[in-house]
């Protein structure tokens, strides 16, 4: 649990700082297009599985796991880095971006659960070491 929330940890703090880097650097959740620039933000929660993952395979489990264990750890990392970056998206359209602009960043928090998961099956694939045979 301890390694889920740390990466989760790193991987929300990330995503708001983003959030908040896109601003500063003139992209904003005003209009509905998406800028080139924007799709970077994909590495963030890859990255951060990447080494979450493979942390807890190599130091909590002695090199090996299970595809299951790696998803379900995966999406316990993915929580938390959810909660920390819906809280800053939040603060973000709050005192940040004070527009009308719920819906376009709800469809760009749907995107990013849509990444979170693809990203914690290719992952758990990535970084399974056991086979379970069914027979």
């Amino acid at each position: 649990m301890k390694n889920a929330l740390l990466s989760g940890l790193v991987i929300g703090i990330f995503s708001g700082l983003w959030l908040f880097i896109m601003y500063k650097m003139g992209y904003g959740l005003e209009d509905s297009k998406v800028s080139p620039f924007e799709y970077i933000s994909v590495l963030i929660p890859i990255i951060g599985l990447l080494i979450g993952i493979k942390d807890y395979r190599d130091n909590y489990l002695g090199g090996n796991m299970g595809f299951l264990e790696a998803l379900v750890q995966s999406f316990k990392i993915l929580l938390f880095g959810g909660i920390i970056a819906v809280f800053a998206g939040i603060a973000y359209i709050n005192w940040v971006a004070e527009a009308n602009n719920f819906q376009d960043f709800s469809g760009r928090m749907f995107g990013a659960l849509l990444v979170g998961l693809l990203s914690a099956l290719g992952v758990s694939l990535l970084y399974t070491t056991k086979s379970n045979k069914v027979d």
